[in-house]
């Protein structure tokens, strides 16, 4: 294996895995190749798995790499295989997506400490030296999603349909939307519910749940729903989709992903993991990566006319609410963990 420093990363594309065997050589000094671990949803999710890879194929295309590849994971009993293997074939820099590969990235980042690690959205309670951990703002996400439902109400009552607040990053998501429609309308009567089925089997899968309570959210006045929770909340959106209100979307452009509920779904927010790989690249291209954390950005889907068109105020109202979110001029008020 290649002895480089740590943060020395530089990527490249290639369309598979099967190029793993193929030139050029990731154990020559000269070359670096990346390799990306989905989980379970894919390449193509409209989400974090495909956003990461569009960012390393940017990167690419500025010059920085030689290779990058990904394996898209079936199973994950797949994914310390799959990391494996690149690991084994000489990549430098090795990108697993999402907190279900957190056990693994870390036993990886053990076992072969000549690879760079990058978790994303991934915290670790736990640091290693050749672990680059990337979290995202979710109490951010959920902030602009509020602010935008308080602003397209007609009933003055907004919902949010979040999976179990024992997870910290799904308590901010809906805390952070409360907090970001009382912010924009003080009038605003903000409802969130949170599953409290604490069944392991159901976590985020659970979409009758989420059907059933944005109706119930509907019939107390809500015309705008927001859901964050995997198909928990895709739950949630299908059922604004039949009750024919609006929809705000989490991780996923989820008018892309979810047929069912495009009716509904007026944007969604997700995860700039582009954004932060490039940032990732340039820095360590210029020799001043000194830190293992990373806070990632985010941005949200392009607006789709649902049921009226969304007046340009509005939509410059959201971008400036966006940048003072990104830049720290406006804080969101919610804890990191849930009391």
């Amino acid at each position: 294996m290649k002895s480089r420093f740590f943060f020395v990363l530089l990527v490249i594309a290639l369309s598979g895995l099967s190029a793993c065997s193929q030139s050029p050589n990731c154990f020559r000094e000269d070359v670096f190749c990346a390799g990306v671990v989905t989980n379970t949803a894919g390449i193509r999710d409209h989400g974090l798995n495909q956003n990461t890879w569009e960012g390393l194929e940017q990167a690419r295309d500025e010059g920085l790499a030689d290779r990058v590849a990904f394996i898209e994971s079936v199973d994950a009993r797949d994914y310390a295989k799959n990391i494996d293997v690149f690991a084994q074939s000489g990549y430098d820099v090795i990108v697993t997506i999402g907190p279900a590969l957190d056990n693994e990235t870390l036993r990886a980042s053990d076992l072969y400490p000549d690879s760079v690690f990058i978790g994303m959205d991934q915290p670790q309670k736990e640091t290693r030296p050749n672990l680059l951990v990337v979290t995202f703002p979710e109490d951010q996400m959920g902030f602009w999603a509020g602010a935008l439902a308080a602003r397209i109400t007609e009933t003055g009552t907004v919902g949010a349909v979040c999976e179990t607040s024992s997870i910290d990053a799904m308590w901010r998501y809906c805390e952070g939307f409360r907090k970001g429609a009382v912010y924009t309308d003080e009038d605003v009567n903000a409802l969130v519910v949170y599953r409290s089925d604490e069944s392991s089997e159901k976590l985020f899968v659970d979409s009758e749940w989420g059907h059933a309570s944005a109706m119930d959210l509907i019939r107390r006045g809500a015309d705008v729903i927001f859901a964050a929770g995997g198909g928990t909340g895709q739950g949630a959106l299908i059922a604004a989709a039949e009750a024919g209100v609006t929809a705000i979307g989490a991780e996923q452009d989820q008018a892309q992903v979810l047929t069912e509920a495009q009716p509904a779904v007026i944007t969604s927010v997700y995860r700039r993991a582009d954004l932060e790989v490039r940032k990732w690249m340039r820095l360590i291209g210029e020799g001043n990566a000194v830190e293992t954390e990373s806070i990632g950005t985010f941005g949200y889907a392009a607006y789709r006319e649902v049921k009226i068109p969304i007046p340009n105020s509005i939509k410059t109202e959201m971008d400036q609410l966006l940048a003072g979110l990104g830049t720290g001029a406006l804080e969101t008020g919610v804890p990191l963990h849930a009391p």
